[in-house]
């Protein structure tokens, strides 16, 4: 599967921090039940690989690695089942060694320069990130003349209602929602209230 392929089939990839690892499959049952397939656990906590495992026994779930970090990071993510790798940055080896693995691949970009770097290991898929932080969608509207072939998930300070305008952009195929799984109802456990989020999520259109 690619990573168009992967971005295609929702609107919003869920970024989900799970802290204990008993949380991981009533979470991605939450998700996949109102629709949010694509799930991006990140590799932020001691049983995210865990959590990976998890996860990805729930029926139709397709989950794959956040905050990978480098190569040590990517073969733990690989061994735990992730089925692709996002990266908050740009790193070569990383993506070497993800494209030798077979596995699909969104790296981190915040400026041109980044871009351009990634379009010469051959990539044009990016994640944006932290997309509010790093200009929002006044800096999407920059990239979209000189990069017209690229296409961007931003993630990072994104809400519902800012999601909306992210999506109506042409360089956005998808947008990283961490709002889905807030630590507040993780805690608690609330998985009905995660699935209302996810839900409202998954109707949300692509401009």
């Amino acid at each position: 599967m690619t990573v168009d392929e992967l971005m295609a089939i929702q609107p919003v990839i869920p970024v989900v921090t799970v802290e204990r690892a008993e949380d991981a499959e009533p979470i991605a049952t939450a998700l996949v039940k109102a629709g949010l397939r694509v799930i991006e656990l990140v590799m932020r906590t001691p049983c995210a690989p865990e959590a990976i495992k998890r996860m990805s026994s729930v029926k139709d779930s397709i989950v794959g690695a956040g905050t990978v970090l480098n190569v040590k990071d990517l073969a733990t993510a690989i061994a735990s089942g992730a089925r692709f790798i996002v990266t908050p940055g740009l790193s070569a080896p990383t993506i070497a060694a993800a494209r030798a693995a077979g596995v699909p691949i969104l790296p981190g970009v915040a400026t041109a320069t980044e871009i351009m770097a990634g379009l010469e290991l051959g990539l044009n898929r990016f994640k944006f990130f932290p997309a509010e932080q790093a200009g929002g969608l006044a800096m999407l509207n920059a990239f979209a003349s000189p990069f017209g072939a690229v296409k961007f998930c931003p993630t990072g300070g994104i809400t519902l209602d800012l999601a909306r305008d992210y999506l109506a952009r042409s360089n956005v195929s998808a947008v990283g929602g961490g709002w889905l799984t807030p630590k507040k109802l993780v805690d608690v456990r609330a998985w009905d209230q995660i699935g209302e989020l996810a839900r409202l999520a998954a109707r949300l259109e692509r401009g």
